[in-house]
């Protein structure tokens, strides 16, 4: 019964989260997203926000209107996109 619960990470961080581009800044190295739910941020409704990039490169990898699957933390700086990809 323990090894059970012994087993489990010790916080959900990394859930990706879907969404779709609404906004790319490159020069300031941030995306607007309209996004579902972020549990490990705590946001338990969907909303349009600002986010900064850990690499201004991915802005080079997605446009306006792309449906992503995105994952952020709430970093130093605010909240951070640490990973993006187009939704298959």
């Amino acid at each position: 019964m323990f090894a059970a619960i012994l087993s489990l990470p010790a916080h959900a961080q990394g859930d990706a989260v879907q969404g779709e581009v609404k906004k790319i800044d490159e020069t300031a190295g941030k995306i607007t997203l309209k996004h579902g739910p972020i549990k490990n941020l705590g946001m338990d409704q969907g909303m349009t926000m600002v986010f900064r990039v850990n690499d201004p490169a991915v802005l080079k990898q997605v446009k306006v209107g792309d449906k992503v699957e995105f994952e952020a933390e709430n970093g130093s700086s605010g909240y951070t996109v640490t990973k993006i990809q187009k939704s298959r």
